[in-house]
């Protein structure tokens, strides 16, 4: 009979901790959260001390039986959730809802499934951290405020069950401004020019690029720009001014934390963040290896933290010596800071292993498994690794009072990047035309490229550079960013196309509620103080109750304050000439999760139900016919003919009514301006002011 019993959160750890331990130690798992506050009310009473009220989870009963059951079997308790604020929370709830004796109830953790992590944990076992668990309590309380007080007022605006969140309402007003960003941004004009120069003795013509003129760098704005510089170098002959060589390094990269393993694994293996997410867990969890039997492959997949463990350290650089040589050996860690002490408990993600190599387990892993863990392993392995060198070549062309610039680097020593490479990395190139230029020589032009460009507008989001943006902006936590995308995707306020984010119809319906009635919600600076605070909280530095008491009335009092607002605004359904062909009626506006559409007002008599296209009253600049408002099939909007498919016309952005006064082409609005549709053009001009 066990005499001991160690309780983890997931079943797929069960049998990796259980072979790590003697026959002893019995093995048990909560399946996550054993308890939470009731979903038919807010789950605390704000006139009590802000007491919350938690109830077994529906469902959890079973496993709470059987858990209490092994319980009284075992003289010793180990509680060996995840080693953060949710997996001492879980640790907690346990210890309250099997009412654990704290004398035979104790915490364990680690940051590995490994045997000698789990071993190493069980002699050293704690106390719950209370402020981790308050910290996680204060973060779902806050998280219930919103969602429970502000989603009714959405149901009452758009009539329909939406939600709103924290963190999520937040990050899709950041979707949101950056689209308001892309829709009024004005493309401006460059040409660029290239010189193809002839070098004594090279077979290979050199290019060089058109840099500016004596007085230093500039640019050029227009064709006419372009044609005085043309003319000015018909005549001028082509020297070098100078040429400097010089060396530069690249340092390795700091290892994965659980943003920048997002982001990567979205950039390189196109995998969403959640599709990450469940890889990485299924690592951690543990995979059965052949000939080794069920092995963690890497360390805690939820951090913030780039440090590593001085054994893990040195287990690296021994194997890279040996592999690599000692001059691929880093000289010392790379160290970065992290936001908080609590926070650096946590290393960064790893293998727990660095001499399983991808190869060695490539045939128990499935292709994505494999693919993550081999950037996980060549990331962790390139970040123990020496710096890449480079030599750099930088020369000064001379044309009359012109300047060409051209720019070489090769690489001499590949460091780490014998490892890894990202999109930045640049291996370079041997130029040998270099080796026989110097100041003074002379180069025969034999053409002048010219190519006309336009800026672009700032980059839809993906959910790689959301990630990105949250962490700098210090919005959520790592175990944050992935549901909150997941949450804003499922509930169709934003709709994934070709890895880019775009706002729905729907979701601008509720970001726009959400700046007007609640502000300080969607406001990126309270959200990542909050965020801060919780932090504190965690530390031991805040007391929770202080930031739910202090957030609370201000949240209740807007809450009333949009409900008489609300009050006045009687929403009716907008009734249109539609006429529907199976009854007679005229058609109404409804609301749904895709946003809007058509419906028969005798429901349920008649179930007739149509998309809806709002029209915009301009006619089409093809075939003469109304344009509408449409929607893709993931839900972005778009403005196509009547007739379609009759008529290909589309624009992401709302034609006018206006023409062109340069090209006679549609215009197309852009925030308060009007252009020109035909980007050669280039006409802009200020939105008429509508009359009041």
């Amino acid at each position: 009979m066990a005499k001991y019993l160690v309780i983890v959160e997931s079943p797929a750890k069960v049998k990796t901790i259980k072979k790590f331990l003697g026959k002893n130690y019995e093995v048990a798992a909560s399946n996550g959260h054993v308890r939470d506050m009731p979903k038919s009310q807010l789950g605390f009473d704000a006139q009590n001390g802000y007491e919350p009220k938690y109830i077994t989870i529906r469902g959890k009963g079973d496993i709470l039986a059987k858990l209490r059951k092994e319980v009284k079997k075992a003289d010793r308790v180990y509680l060996a959730t995840d080693p953060d604020r949710e997996g001492e929370a879980i640790s907690w709830h346990l210890s309250q809802a099997l009412k654990l004796d704290e004398k035979k109830m104790q915490r364990i953790s680690f940051n590995e499934i490994t045997q000698k992590a789990v071993k190493a944990s069980l002699k050293e076992p704690r106390d719950i951290d209370m402020d981790l668990v308050n910290a996680q309590q204060a973060r779902r309380m806050l998280d219930r405020m919103v969602g429970y007080r502000i989603s009714p007022l959405l149901w009452a605006k758009v009539k329909r069950g939406l939600s709103a969140g924290r963190v999520q309402s937040v990050a899709l007003r950041i979707i949101c401004d950056r689209e308001e960003e892309i829709n009024a941004f004005i493309p401006e004009e460059y040409w660029s020019l290239d010189a193809k120069l002839a070098v004594p003795g090279e077979k290979k013509l050199l290019s060089a690029k058109f840099y500016g003129d004596k007085n230093g760098k500039r640019g050029i704005g227009s064709r006419e720009e372009l044609d005085q510089i043309l003319k000015e170098l018909d005549m001028a002959g082509y020297q070098v001014l100078d040429v400097k060589k010089s060396e530069r390094t690249k340092k390795a990269p700091l290892p994965f934390i659980t943003s920048t393993l997002q982001q990567e694994a979205a950039k390189t293996l196109n995998f969403s963040t959640q599709k990450t997410m469940r890889l990485a867990q299924q690592l951690y969890e543990g995979i059965d290896i052949k000939g080794q039997g069920t092995v963690g492959l890497i360390t805690y997949l939820r951090t913030d933290s780039v440090r590593i463990s001085d054994e893990a350290d040195a287990v690296a650089r021994d194997y890279i010596r040996g592999q690599y040589g000692e001059r691929y050996v880093s000289a010392a860690g790379q160290a970065a800071r992290t936001k908080s002490k609590i926070q650096d408990a946590h290393e960064a993600i790893r293998p727990s292993d660095i001499t399983r190599t991808p190869v060695m387990v490539k045939e128990s892993l499935s292709r994505d498994q494999f693919r993550l863990y081999q950037l996980i392993w060549n990331r962790f392995t390139a970040s123990r690794m020496s710096a890449a060198q480079y030599e750099t070549t930088s020369i000064t062309i001379g044309a009359g009072d012109y300047r060409f610039h051209v720019a070489a680097s090769r690489v001499v020593f590949d460091g780490f990047m014998s490892v890894y490479t990202s999109d930045e990395d640049e291996k370079g190139e041997n130029n040998v035309l270099l080796r026989s230029i110097g100041p003074g020589t002379v180069l025969d032009l034999k053409e002048l490229e010219e190519k006309q460009h336009f800026t672009q507008p700032p980059a839809h989001f993906t959910e790689a550079s959301l990630v990105k943006s949250l962490e700098e902006l210090g919005i959520g936590r790592p175990s944050t960013y992935a549901p909150t995308i997941t949450t804003i995707l499922a509930r169709r306020y934003v709709t994934k196309e070709s890895k880019n984010l775009y706002v729905t119809e729907l979701g601008e319906v509720v970001n726009s509620i959400m700046k007007e009635a609640f502000p300080t919600i969607v406001d990126e600076h309270f959200t990542a103080n909050m965020e801060s605070l919780l932090d504190k909280v965690e530390e031991g530095n805040v007391n929770w109750k202080t930031i739910v008491s202090n957030f609370y009335p201000d949240l209740e009092q807007a809450v009333q304050a949009a409900e008489q607002a609300l009050e006045k605004v009687k929403i009716e359904d907008e009734v249109t000439d539609v006429i529907c062909e199976l009854c007679g009626r005229n058609m109404v506006v409804k609301y749904g999760p895709h946003g809007r559409f058509l419906a028969c007002p005798g429901f349920p008599d008649c179930k007739n139900t149509k998309p809806y296209l709002e029209k915009t009253g301009i006619a089409c600049p093809k075939c003469g016919k109304e344009v509408v408002q449409r929607k893709t099939k993931k839900g972005r909007k778009y403005f196509g003919c009547e007739d379609n498919p009759g008529c290909d016309f589309m624009s992401w952005q709302k034609p006018s009514a206006e023409k062109c006064p340069e090209c006679g082409g549609y215009m197309v609005e852009k925030g308060s301006k009007l252009a020109c549709a035909n980007a050669q053009c280039g006409y802009v001009t200020e939105k008429k002011k509508e009359n009041p």
